[in-house]
């Protein structure tokens, strides 16, 4: 938990994942992330503390949505990218290696509510948004880099949640009003990134098969 200023979402280049990457953080071409972002924060002429996510998918592909009850609302940031996508609890040694290729691979979720919110319901928007997302992953038969059935997500995937200044809300879970709109947004958004990244790939593949020889 901490206190922000911004946020960052930065899209940087995608690294094909390898046998040799065993165990290590992989999709992006940084060594290493906190320096490559603070770098990032100065160039920008941010100097107050923030929060920073990486991703390979293009921000032109940002899926934004909001969801609202009452005085209450939820509104949500999404990019996603599955060439990364795992199954949690699969062997982080493969005998397979990856032929996807330079695709982006991460689903990054950014949740921003005015609602105030609890150390248990910051704890619990994360629980729910995960929940969320792997079910999305479920309905669209996303599988793991490796070839595997039923991938829960990706191995860089990031997740920040923004309390507000409202009505406090102490728990989030998905008996909750909190939780239900947390499970919309993100069961929405990650949908239809799904859907902006299956176009993408198939418009890149289209392009490297004009450009070979």
């Amino acid at each position: 938990m901490t206190r922000a200023r911004y946020i960052l979402n930065h899209q940087v280049a995608a690294k094909p994942i390898e046998k040799g990457d065993r165990g290590r953080r992989t999709g992006a071409r940084e060594g290493d992330p906190a320096r490559a972002l603070t770098r990032l924060a100065i160039s920008l002429g941010i100097r107050e503390k923030f929060v920073g996510l990486m991703t390979a998918v293009s921000l032109a592909d940002i899926v934004t949505v909001r969801e609202v009850h009452g005085q209450m609302w939820v509104e949500g940031f999404v990019t996603v990218g599955t060439s990364n996508a795992v199954r949690a609890g699969e062997p982080v040694i493969l005998n397979q290696s990856n032929d996807r290729g330079t695709y982006p691979g991460t689903i990054n979720l950014i949740l921003v509510t005015n609602a105030r919110l609890s150390v248990s319901a910051m704890v619990g928007m994360v629980q729910v948004a995960t929940e969320a997302k792997t079910a999305a992953l479920f309905d669209a038969d996303v599988k793991s880099w490796a070839g595997r059935s039923g991938a829960t997500g990706t191995g860089t995937d990031a997740v920040v949640v923004v309390s507000g200044d409202g009505a406090p809300q102490r728990y989030s879970g998905t008996h909750t009003v909190l939780g239900e709109l947390v499970g919309r947004v993100v069961g929405t958004s990650v949908t239809e990134g799904l859907a902006r990244y299956v176009r993408w790939h198939a418009r890149h593949t289209q392009e490297r098969r004009r450009k070979k020889p």
